[in-house]
């Protein structure tokens, strides 16, 4: 009977703190959109990499045209100017592969400078959400962009503004 009553008291004391956790959401993507600086960053990474689609493209037309080239006149090449001619078209492209690698691979250009650009800005906004959480006492924040389901959010949960003010924005 003892162990009963203690196993009783301590489900309800349990079930009581789990009730006492205040829980939050913030909106990154709406956080970012009211951030200038990411504005501005998030340019400057469109135009690199506009930049460098343009050239990428102008190296693939080319291959493009070298092996056209080869298709029509191949017929009136020697065996040995053929395999020359399939040599540098396969250097052009392997070329080419090393270039999309180098500017859109996993550590490639655009990856750095994203990395240089953007991070700082994140990880404001991350110490921002950070202090408010433990200025307020949240246990959970969580944030409704990007691919997190939240069925349901009431807007007086929402820390997104306030993440703003903390950054200095609004």
């Amino acid at each position: 009977m003892k162990k009963l009553v203690l196993l009783t008291l301590a489900v309800f004391g349990f079930s009581w703190i789990s009730v006492a956790q205040k829980m939050a959401f913030i909106d990154t993507e709406y956080i970012m959109e009211n951030i200038q600086a990411y504005k501005a960053a998030q340019n400057q990474l469109d135009q690199l990499s506009g930049q460098y689609q343009k050239e990428l493209e102008s190296i693939h037309a080319e291959i493009e045209q070298m092996y056209k080239d080869f298709q029509a006149e191949s017929v009136l090449l020697s065996e040995d100017m053929k395999r020359k001619r399939e040599d540098v078209i396969v250097t052009k492209e392997k070329d080419y592969k090393q270039l999309q690698k180098k500017y859109f691979g996993p550590n490639g250009d655009l990856f750095k400078k994203r990395q240089g650009l953007i991070k700082p800005i994140q990880d404001d906004v991350f110490n921002a959400v950070q202090e408010i959480a433990n200025d307020g006492s949240y246990s959970i924040i969580f944030d409704k962009a990007g691919g997190t389901t939240l069925f349901f959010t009431n807007p007086k949960f929402d820390l997104s503004d306030q993440v703003l003010q903390k950054l200095g924005y609004k």
